[in-house]
């Protein structure tokens, strides 16, 4: 594809790398981030309207729905008609439809794209991409996400990308504790952690968590767990996701008890325990060192 003229607004562990791509593969990328970060081969716009202006395609990604709301004003007013929006954030539904509707009033082409794959998908350029918008908008988007990552799927009209995401996550935050609950519990009796994930793995107990991203240290593949659970991606994450997804089941009145205490059980984690700053895969030691009546 021709070289594009790309505006990147947030660049921190995953828009960071996420640029960087998109310029090493020869585009025109000019990025700003309110911390002042830089990513290699992105020039720094001094502000939003620097990044923008002329820009053939944005794209954000950005800590919440509130500040996407506030960027996606400023930029989408700077923008050319005709040009492509992209918001790869992860945020409630009802910001994204918002911030896409206003962009396509705008005559934007507008896409909610929330991604799986963390820092290293970005870094590697092997992320998934969840995608809301129209046909056209999804089309134009497409071969960028080919740049920054290994699968794009169109998950249907605005928002639609974010409702994929946040169920995805829904199952993972409560496959996870799942996964360690059954580590912890195999401890106790006496089942060795090698041999439990060599039975469970390959029987109906496989899951992502168990044969992708074990989180007992030495067992299965390279994982955060075997460097002391250092993010890879961070139980806070986690807690956001969670919270995202009970405020859609509340929205759309949909019963999903299992999301709901993996929310609880995160929130203590993060907030009341030694979760911030740590892997969510921790859950383990964390449960390991229980009892059922702490």
């Amino acid at each position: 594809m021709a070289a594009l003229k790309i505006g990147f607004i947030g660049l921190g562990n995953m828009g960071g790398p996420m640029a960087a791509n998109l310029a090493k593969a020869g585009h025109e990328v000019a990025g700003y981030d309110v911390a002042g970060t830089t990513a290699k081969g992105v020039s720094t716009a001094d502000s939003i309207a620097a990044a923008v202006t002329g820009a053939d395609v944005v794209i954000t990604m950005l800590p919440n729905g509130s500040i996407l709301r506030q960027v996606a004003a400023e930029a989408i007013g700077q923008m050319r008609a005709g040009a492509l929006f992209i918001d790869c954030s992860t945020v409630d539904v009802e910001s994204a439809r918002n911030t896409s509707e206003a962009a396509e009033n705008a005559g934007l082409l507008a896409v909610d794209a929330p991604v799986s794959g963390g820092v290293g998908g970005a870094e590697g350029g092997t992320l998934t991409f969840m995608a809301g918008g129209s046909e056209s908008a999804f089309a134009a988007a497409e071969p960028l996400f080919d740049i920054m990552g290994q699968k794009a799927v169109h998950c249907g009209d605005a928002g639609a990308g974010q409702a994929a995401k946040i169920c995805n996550n829904m199952i993972l935050g409560a496959t996870m504790i799942a996964t360690c609950e059954a580590f912890a519990l195999a401890d106790k009796l006496g089942l060795d952690r090698q041999r439990m994930f060599d039975v469970v793995s390959t029987s109906s107990g496989y899951s992502w968590s168990m044969n992708a991203y074990c989180p007992a240290p030495g067992v299965g593949l390279k994982s955060p767990a075997d460097n002391g659970y250092k993010p890879g991606f961070a139980a806070e994450l986690m807690l956001k996701d969670l919270g995202l997804s009970q405020q859609a089941a509340e929205l759309v009145d949909a019963d999903t008890p299992m999301g709901a205490r993996a929310l609880e059980i995160y929130k203590t984690f993060v907030e009341d325990e030694d979760g911030k700053g740590r892997d969510f895969s921790a859950m383990l030691p964390r449960l390991a060192g229980r009892g059922r009546s702490d």
